[in-house]
Parts: structure tokens; sequence; C-alpha cells
């Protein structure tokens, strides 16, 4: 009799890792975290504050002209966004002043990229502005800019017995009367003081994976949501219509009908000057675009538009002469820092977690995305640490909350920005407005200021052609897109955010749910397998099916994996061991020879004696898959079928180890598991054919000694 050898894998022993104690382990770090030098105070001084690093290597022939020319046309571009966007925010002007300065210095000190720009945004500047506006309608406040609310045609106006009547309303606060503005600006700053809070206990705590859960698609079409509820509230301005920010779900309806229910009321001054700023706006913006290769710095289009509409408010006297809203008095100068009031930081708790969540996810991701276009690294912790201080620290100053704007950074980028010298620059020149030139805006048309806001959106607007190739490339990306966007515009933008996160969590499980599967053929000449769907030329091996399962194996898609792979081979063990045993009972009503027969022919309706498992694109399995596993090879050894495991990573096997799936003291290890798919079929088909020799052995033996 010839022999039969089987194939075996051969011998890797895994390295043995020997934990240290967890209490030895926690006294290491104590006494490194404790330990004081004056390399150690040099090195945390230094991560603090980078600016203590690279300053002091400053090549100031190299990079001072790059530097100047960036910061001074973002100055010029920051100045009247910084105005513009307090109409988001809902506070005074001066305040957007005042957050572009602080931040532009802290972030200086502070940051570790090179381009990023830090200061008002417009997506924060909406998020800030939807809890003032909410904590002042539950105060009393009159949400109107300048007069009572029109009629009863407003949905969801002040309620008229939450006024006082005859004099200006007051809410009590740090024993102190604060009135409108006051109150307004208080409502932020401690909003924006809880914000940096929280950035800074997630950067402390190494938090920043909460990132890794706001997609791109998600963060994509929630900033388009936003665009539209920002468009939505600023149409107003465009009109002229004095109407309140609605408060509630559905913003972009209600604010809709309300300006269709308003309109006769148009405020033709703010209408005529909105077109004449609208179309300069947008002139500038496509020139800037047709011929940037020639322009060597971009068109200060948004200066030009405001210095020409303030001065003709002014010699024109539209406010007085038209009844056209404008900026009121910015003063110059400083006003003394405040501590942000605690008693409204109770009720602001929640409303700042988003607000800190988005503020961090867009700094850190555009500061890793300029470091990686420009040749060098960001430390994304150090960004958290950056952004929460750019936060808490202006919150002092009657400032509200900050972040990375992506339209800023570009033009620093385009510019020829070297260092954060730029950020420097662009705050003195806020500076300048600060001192010297802040009551010149007096006159300035808050309807002006509408039309740069609404022209800033352009870029996150035009995401809407962008939707049939997003479908193209990937349904669910289009999808998530979809459903955050629509979540954004049409119920709030808070809401939005967290449909958007929890939509995008779901979509990742359905995937992991119903992923993709395949049979395995081998590669003519070679020991590849691949997917014979999507492969010419593969064979599949003689009686073995090689099953592919492209997603982790979990407590959620055991199920699926078991129905796919029954579909799969064609063969469900319980339904055929049920047959069996159903031919059986009724083979024993016939003779003993119909018996073996009926038997025989059971026997041979299956095409396959093993399965093996292709587990490469398997990436973890938990308890619940080890035990599908167990029961997998239970079930269809009961039907004559064995089930092999090929091509597991580290984590897989230990997973199996821990639930004993390859027997007492892994003694089934060598023939259940194999380092590749070609070893697992070669290792079947000499076992079968073992299997097929031994009773034919048997019988000639038994032959022998009969005679």
């Amino acid at each position: 009799m010839e022999e039969v050898n089987l194939v075996t894998p051969p011998a890797l022993e895994r390295r043995a890792r020997r934990r240290q104690p967890a209490v030895s382990v926690l006294k290491s770090k104590l006494k490194k975290s404790v330990t004081c030098s004056v390399p150690r105070v040099r090195s945390a001084l230094t991560g603090f504050f980078p600016v203590v690093r690279w300053l002091p290597k400053y090549k100031l022939r190299e990079y001072i002209w790059g530097d100047l020319m960036s910061g001074v046309i973002v100055g010029i571009i920051l100045v009247p966004q910084a105005i513009a966007y307090c109409l988001l925010a809902g506070v005074k002007p001066i305040h957007g002043l005042y957050t572009s300065f602080y931040a532009n210095i802290i972030y200086f000190l502070m940051g570790t990229s090179r381009h990023v720009s830090v200061g008002i945004f417009s997506l924060m500047s909406l998020m800030v502005g939807q809890v003032v506006y909410k904590e002042m309608f539950l105060a009393g406040f009159d949400l109107n800019e300048d007069s009572p609310a029109s009629g009863p045609d407003v949905v969801n106006a002040t309620l008229g017995n939450n006024l006082t009547a005859g004099k200006l309303h007051t809410v009590e606060l740090m024993g102190l009367q604060c009135g409108k503005e006051c109150y307004s600006i208080s409502i932020a700053a401690s909003l924006t003081f809880l914000v940096g809070v929280y950035q800074v206990l997630m950067a402390a705590f190494r938090l920043g994976f909460v990132s890794v859960y706001l997609s791109a698609p998600m963060l994509d079409g929630f900033a388009t949501g936003a665009s539209f509820t920002i468009l939505t509230v600023q149409a107003k301005y465009l009109l002229g219509l004095k109407i309140p920010r609605h408060q509630g779900y559905g913003t972009v309806v209600v604010t809709w009908f309300n300006i269709f229910a308003n309109i006769h009321q148009t405020n033709m001054c703010d209408l005529i000057t909105s077109a004449i700023s609208i179309f300069v706006l947008v002139a500038g913006k496509e020139i800037q675009e047709r011929y940037k290769d020639r322009l060597k710095i971009p068109l200060p289009t948004e200066l030009i538009v405001v210095a020409g509409a303030t001065l003709a408010s002014h010699f024109g006297e539209l406010n007085s002469n038209y009844g056209s809203s404008v900026s009121g008095h910015i003063p110059t100068g400083f006003s003394p820092p405040q501590v942000p009031s605690f008693s409204l930081m109770s009720r602001l708790i929640l409303d700042a977690i988003p607000l800190a969540v988005i503020s961090f996810a867009f700094t850190v991701s555009l500061s890793e995305m300029f470091a990686k276009k420009n040749g060098y690294t960001v430390r994304p912790n150090q960004e958290m640490l950056a952004i929460g201080f750019c936060n808490i620290i202006p919150s002092f100053f009657h400032c509200f909350t900050t972040s990375a704007a992506l339209a800023k950074t570009m033009v620093k980028d385009s510019t020829g920005c070297q260092t954060q010298i730029s950020s420097l620059v662009s705050a003195l020149v806020v500076l300048l407005v600060l001192l010297f030139f802040a009551p010149c805006f007096y006159a300035l048309q808050k309807c002006v200021l509408a039309c740069i806001i609404i022209v800033s959106l352009r870029g996150a607007l035009r995401k809407f052609r962008d939707v049939p190739a997003k479908w193209r490339a990937s349904r669910t990306d289009a999808t998530v897109w979809l459903v955050t966007m629509s979540a954004t515009a049409l119920i709030s933008v808070e809401l939005g955010l967290v449909v958007g996160i929890f939509f995008s969590m779901f979509c990742i499980i359905f995937e992991t749910q119903n992923p993709k599967v395949s049979l395995l053929g081998r590669a003519s000449g070679s020991d590849l397998y691949e997917d014979l769907d999507e492969y010419e030329n593969l064979m599949p091996p003689p009686r073995v099916q090689v099953f592919r399962f492209q997603a982790p194996l979990y407590y959620a898609n055991k199920d699926s994996f078991l129905k796919s792979l029954y579909k799969a081979v064609g063969v469900e063990p319980f339904l055929e061991l049920t047959k069996r045993r159903k031919a059986e009972k009724k083979a024993k009503k016939m003779s003993s020879k119909m018996v073996v027969i009926g038997l025989g022919l059971v026997q041979r309706e299956l095409a396959f004696h093993t399965i093996v498992l292709d587990c490469s694109a398997i990436p973890f399995i938990d308890s619940t898959g080890t035990g599908t596993f167990k029961g997998l090879v239970s079930e269809f050894k009961e039907i004559g079928v064995s089930v092999l495991l090929a091509h597991c990573n580290t984590s897989v096997i230990d997973a199996l180890q821990k639930g004993q799936f390859f027997g007492k003291d892994d003694r089934d290890m060598s023939s259940l598991l194999f380092h590749t798919v070609h070893m697992a079929v070669l290792h079947a088909s000499s076992a079968s054919a073992e299997a097929q020799k031994l009773p034919f052995c048997a019988h000639k033996e038994t032959e022998e000694d009969d005679d």
C-alpha cells in the first residue's frame, strides 16, 4: 500500500510577548510625569508654545516678504468679514474685530500649522447665533434688530407679555442689569469659554479620535446645509425686512414663509444696494478665479464694496432718508476684560458640545491638509490645545467661538505665506481698525454685510453640482451627504450634525452586515486564489469550496455571514441533515440492501468535501464570531464536510485561541488553521485521498486473511 502524506503548514512560532504588570506600568508613568528637570521644563515649554522653537530659526530675508504680503491681504479681507459675520452671531460688529485680533495672536503662539488662518468662520458664527438668539428669546428680549415684529404674519415672534412695555428690557446678570447688547455677548462669551474648555479636555485626554466619526461626506453635507441656513437667515437683510430670527426647528422653511408674508414691506433702498453689491462681489470673484494665474494677489473686492457702500450711505444719508439699517457706532479701543458668566454656562453645557467638535475638526483637518501640501508636519493634539485656548482666553475679552477658516487659509497659501508671522501681521491690520478706523463703518448698511456673507457661500452651495458625480463614485457617500445636508437645512444645524454622525455610523454597520462575499478559484500554474465572478480563467479546486467574507465577523453580522455561506456553497447543514434522516427512516422500511443504496445516494448529493474560509479580509472577530466558527465546524462535520481556516491575521488567531476554537491546548490548530488558501486546499485534497484509500486497504487485507 502506497503511503499518503498529509500537507502540513510550516511551523511559524509566535513571538512571546511579556506584558508588564499594570501597577508597575502606572508607577513608571507617574514617576516620569512628576520628574522635574531643566530639559523637561524646556521641552514642555517648547511643546506648549511652538513659537519658541521655530521663531529663533526664522529666515528673515527668505520668509518676511511672503509673510507680510499674505498677512496684509488676509487682514484686509478679514476686517469686512469680521463685521459681517456678527450678523450671524447676533452680536455687535466690534466683537467680530476683537475675536479676529485675539485668535490670530494666540494661534501665532500656540499653533503648529504655518498656513492655517484662525478666526471668525461663517459656520461657527451661525451656530453661536442660534444659541444666542435662543437664550435671548427665553430671556424675553425683542429679537428684531431695529423695530418690533411685523404684525401677525410673523411666525414664532417674541411674545408681547415677555417684553417690558414702555421701557428698555433688561436682565440681571452677575449682579448688574444687562441690556440686549450686553446679554447677547455674555451668552456668546460664556458659550465660547465652554467650547474652549471642552477642546482642552479633549486634548488632555487624547480624545481626538472623535473626529474619526466625522466623515468627509458628512462634513461636506453639514457645511452645505448650514450654508443654506446662513443664506436664509441673511435673506431678510437683502430686502430690508424687520422680522425676528425663528427659534426652534425648521428655520429655513419658517423664515422663507415670513419673508414672503412680509415681502410688501421691502425696503427698495436696501434691495437696490444689495443688487449692486452682489453684482460687484460676484464679478470680482469671477475675475479672480479666471485670472488667478496672472493676478499675484487676490482682489480686495469685499473691502472695495464696503468702502464704496459706506461712503454712499454716509453722504446719501440712506438711514435717515430711506430707513436703511446700518451697522451703527463701532467704538475704538478695547473693552476691559470680564469673566464669563458662570450662571449662563449651566444652560449652555450641551449647546457647546457640537461647536467644540466642529471647531476642532475643521482646524485639525485643515492644518493636516496644508501641512501635507507644503511638506511639513503638524501635531494634532497641539492644534486642539491651540484652538481651545483661542476660545478660552478671548472669551474674557468679549469674543465668540473661532476655528480655522478654509477660504482665508487658501488665501494665505496662495499669497506666499511661510510661517505664522502672517497671522501676527493680520492681527496688526485688525488692530489698526480697532484703534483708528472702526467709527468709519457707522453708516455701512447691514444689507451690504449680508451680501458679503452670501457671496462667500458660493463654494459650499456649488457642492450641489457635484451630487451626480458623488452618486457615481459612491452611493453610500452621496446618501450620507444628502441626508446630512437635508437634516441640517430643514430641521436645525445642531440636529443635522447629530443626524449626520448617526447616519454615517448606520451606513458603516449596514456595510458590515451586507459585505461582499465570493467563492474563489485558482489561477492556472500558481497558488493565487481570487473571486470567480470578478476574474476570468480561474478554476475552482476540485471538491473544495473556497469562501471569502470581506468584513469583520461580530455579533451584528453573524447571521449574514452564515446565510451568505450557505447560499454560496448551496448547502445548509441542518436541512441536509434533516433530509438524510428522513431518507434513513424511509430506508428502514425497505430491505437492508436498499438501505445501503439509499444512504449512498444521499451521500453523493454533495459536490464538495471541504470548505476553506479565506479570512484575509476579516480584520477582527469577537466571541460571537468565534462561536459562529465553532458551530460551523460542528454542523458541517455531521454531514461529512470539513471546515478549514486560511490566511487569518494574528488578532483573529488570538481571539480563536481564547475561545478555544482549536480545542484544549490548541491541539487541533495544525489541522484547522493554514497560512495560505493554497496550503489549506492541498491539505483538504490529500486528507480526502487518504480517507478514500483507507477503506480500500482494509478491504484488501480482509480478503488476504480469508485466503
